[in-house]
């Protein structure tokens, strides 16, 4: 018979009550940054100063630039009645004008002067409009009549540009009188 070849001893596992060795590397990094930020501030500190008050100055343009703003200028605010469907409508509407700002003292003025003659051409303009008109959702064709409405009556600027930059209609409700 053959002979049975030794077992090769087996190493033993180190034993748990071996203390491990720990790394120094993050101590030193976490010290190293600390003194670091201290520095960094302390440099800061003193090389910066105390703040200083600042200066307002006139923008180049900016009164230019406030002229440009727009306001927005009342224009009517009634119950216009509309028959074109055969029954009586009331429309109760406010339309409102948006101006820049240069120009609203010559639109107050003149929408002032004329406010009759205005609110005489907007009531006709509802009176005369079908009922499919004063339905629609961003009431394009009331609002292309009182655009040129106001363009007549309150005309173009020093420039040769219209005084009035839009026509808003921010309520249009209409409902049966009977």
């Amino acid at each position: 018979m053959a002979a049975k070849p030794d077992k090769a001893p087996t190493p033993e596992p180190p034993s748990e009550a071996a203390p491990k060795k720990r790394s120094k590397t993050p101590i030193i990094v976490a010290a190293v940054m600390v003194l670091e930020a201290v520095l960094v501030f302390g440099v800061v500190k003193v090389v910066g100063g105390k703040p200083k008050a600042a200066e307002a100055h006139q923008i180049e343009g900016q009164a230019e630039a406030e002229g440009l703003t727009t306001v927005e200028i009342g224009l009517v605010d009634e119950k216009f009645q509309n028959m074109q469907t055969g029954r009586v409508w009331i429309w109760d509407a406010t339309i409102v004008l948006k101006v820049k700002q240069k120009n609203k003292d010559s639109v107050e003025k003149e929408l002032e002067r004329r406010k009759s003659e205005v609110k005489e051409a907007a009531a006709m303009i509802f009176r005369k409009a079908t009922h499919a008109q004063l339905k629609e959702p961003g009431l394009d064709a009331i609002g292309r009549q009182l655009t040129a409405l106001v363009n007549e009556v309150f005309g173009v600027d020093a420039e040769g540009r219209e005084r009035v930059d839009r026509v808003l209609i921010p309520r249009c409700r209409g409902f049966p009188a009977d």
